[in-house]
């Protein structure tokens, strides 16, 4: 049987080319004039996930999300 992908992991994450995988950083949605510019300058680029984590993400998208 074909397996199916967890669709609310396929929005979080998505892999790199080269198998890393990547989410979007949290806490950047509303109430931005109380964070600090440096916190705000921290969550604009992507993060990695820890690579005990990879194998779980890679199970809940079977065909690369």
């Amino acid at each position: 049987m074909k397996q199916k992908t967890k669709k609310a992991a396929a929005k979080r994450f998505s892999f790199t080319a080269t198998g890393k995988v990547k989410f979007k950083r949290t806490n950047k949605r509303h109430n931005m004039g109380n964070k600090s510019a440096k916190r705000k300058l921290k969550l604009r680029g992507p993060g990695y996930a820890h690579t005990g984590d990879v194998k779980h993400v890679e199970e809940c998208l079977p065909y690369g999300g």
